[in-house]
């Protein structure tokens, strides 16, 4: 017997502003019946997978104990990150190496961290 992830969820205070930021990241939109002050949201990725926003009183006081780690599937690692600063992301730290691997770490609107890791067509350029 195994078992699978649902959803990932994120505790957030704007579940409705939070589900759009992400909705950006990953191309998709808002689910239909999701509105502004809903305990909760939902956002599905481009490969189906189930990310769940749900509110809850108290901020972010701490860094993430975990978090997602993105790999662009169009564009460059740095493209990337340009795009996901101009959406509202903030930059937090900066892996990034002069032989062009690493890696860097963006926050949400609510602080909440996660990394841009290099394309596939990348990696495979470096190989």
């Amino acid at each position: 017997m195994s078992a699978r992830i649902r959803n990932i969820s994120i505790d957030c205070h704007d579940t409705y502003a939070l589900a759009g930021f992400w909705a950006q990241v990953f191309g998709t939109g808002r689910q239909p019946d999701d509105f502004p002050g809903d305990p909760e949201a939902m956002v599905r990725t481009a490969d189906g997978e189930t990310v769940l926003f749900l509110r809850v009183p108290e901020g972010k006081t701490v860094k993430n104990r975990v978090h997602l780690c993105l790999e662009p599937a169009d564009r460059s690692r740095d493209a990337e990150v340009e795009r996901l600063l101009a959406i509202g992301a903030t930059q937090v730290d900066d892996r990034r190496r002069p032989d062009g691997t690493g890696w860097v770490v963006l926050a949400d609107p609510e602080g909440n961290e996660f990394c841009v890791l290099r394309s596939a067509a990348e990696r495979e350029a470096s190989a």
